[in-house]
């Protein structure tokens, strides 16, 4: 149902930490613009432990939750259904809460991945490569699974984390081949390389960086860019941000919890601005 801007609803980002999270200034724009103003989105430090306190306090003024570390898979049994692409990879970001009283677990930042790169013009690739096998990681292999047609290189530093992504391989029906990290200067030659690393991981890899090189997903974006990123665009390579993802899973939040939709430039401008403010 549209949301209506005199009917007073709240939204927040729940984390722990969370002091960082630009969701509040994302969505803040968007119910601006929507001229929603009686709509809030806040922040609160919530942990595993907190969470299904949290949730079972929540009144009937609330209309969904954005979630971040760590309880994207702490929060499922506190749901009434999940999204066949939560489920897929275990992880919940959005929480809605329907009119009939349900909680509605879905996952934007999968969709949200695939339209940044849409935007980008990054449509369909033959074969990929993913940075690093973290949480982020089995992210990017479910988005990949909707753009890439061929094989998707992971590169990791155990043999436990081989595993597992190919374990997520197999349930989400994308071949998946394990590499060493010690060789992940190799992946920069892939068609699409996503980096899913921690900041500093990837810059020793910026040297190695091809003379042509295609297209480039960092879902870092602070600090922005990172010396991979910047010795990609700076050898005429595409590149994707974690900004842009932010921007894309946030616009989805929005639409699913106010039935309404924005723009992508007013969220874009509003990170920026939120960026610039912290440095």
């Amino acid at each position: 149902m549209p949301a209506r801007a005199t009917e007073a609803r709240r939204a927040a980002v729940l984390g722990s930490p969370i002091g960082h999270s630009l969701s509040p200034a994302l969505h803040r724009a968007a119910y601006e613009e929507l001229g929603l103003t009686h709509w809030s989105y806040d922040r609160f430090e919530v942990d595993e432990a907190a969470l299904p306190g949290f949730v079972e306090n929540l009144g009937p003024e609330w209309a969904g939750l954005s979630l971040t570390m760590p309880l994207k898979r702490a929060v499922i049994p506190l749901l009434d259904v999940i999204s066949e692409t939560a489920a897929a990879v275990e992880a919940v970001n959005t929480v809605v809460f329907t009119d009939d009283g349900r909680r509605f677990g879905d996952n934007t930042d999968i969709p949200g991945m695939v339209a940044a790169l849409r935007e980008r013009g990054i449509g369909e690739v033959d074969s990929a490569a993913i940075l690093g096998a973290g949480a982020t990681a089995s992210s990017a292999l479910a988005a990949l699974a909707r753009v890439c047609t061929g094989a998707v290189a992971v590169y990791v530093r155990s043999e436990a984390r081989a595993a597992e992504m190919r374990q997520w391989g197999e349930r989400l029906k994308v071949e998946v081949r394990t590499r060493d990290w010690a060789d992940a200067a190799e992946a920069l030659l892939a068609p699409l390389v996503v980096a899913t690393t921690p900041a500093g991981t990837t810059d020793v890899l910026s040297s190695s960086v091809p003379e042509r090189p295609a297209t480039l997903f960092d879902v870092l974006y602070d600090p922005w860019p990172t010396a991979l990123a910047d010795r990609w665009s700076a050898r005429g390579g595409a590149v994707v941000s974690g900004l842009d993802l932010l921007v894309h899973q946030a616009l989805l939040q929005v639409e699913e919890m106010t039935g309404r939709s924005v723009s992508t430039s007013v969220l874009r401008e509003a990170a920026n601005i939120a960026i610039a403010e912290r440095r």
